[in-house]
């Protein structure tokens, strides 16, 4: 099932999810929804709370960006290293509409989380792939990408994000 997703200007998205500690079909089904929607969307990630769920989950599609690309659920994701190396990339969000920036990440991070079972995982990526695993956990601790952004670059963009704002207060 494909779910709303929730815009800027939702309180959900700056609040932080919960740790997930049961781990059954509720779960499952809320990750194959979650799944459904962010390819509806036409994203590459989707957390829980930008489809108003306050659990530490988040779905990626990484078929974009490497050649044995996968579909991945991350429950209670944890960045564990980050490289000093950086990169600047443009970035967008499903819940941020229309709205795209430069974002300072690293080049490479060490993911520490649990699969659906909630078994431990650890996954090494890079580049594009980090760069989402990165926007994805910070959507888990209430931070968007435009958080990263400096005031200035902020303030350029201030009408657009007026704009969503005032639409998800409707």
């Amino acid at each position: 099932m494909v779910l709303e997703i929730r815009k800027y200007g939702d309180p959900v998205l700056r609040q932080r999810a919960e740790t997930v500690t049961v781990f059954d079909e509720k779960l499952a089904r809320l990750a194959a929804d979650m799944m459904a929607t962010m390819e509806a969307a036409n994203g590459v990630g989707l957390a829980g709370n930008q489809v108003g769920v306050l659990k530490q989950i988040f779905v990626a599609d990484t078929a974009s960006f490497e050649l044995t690309g996968r579909k991945l659920v991350v429950v209670n994701p944890e960045i564990v290293f980050r490289s000093s190396d950086e990169v600047v990339e443009e970035e967008g969000c499903l819940s941020i509409p229309g709205v795209y920036a430069e974002v300072r990440r690293p080049k490479k991070i060490k993911l520490a989380g649990q699969n659906l079972k909630g078994e431990k995982m650890e996954l090494d990526a890079e580049e594009m792939i980090a760069r989402v695993f990165c926007h994805e956990t910070d959507h888990l601790n209430g931070v968007l990408f435009i958080d990263h952004l400096s005031a200035l670059e902020r303030d350029l963009l201030k009408g657009k994000l007026s704009e969503l704002k005032k639409k998800a207060a409707l």
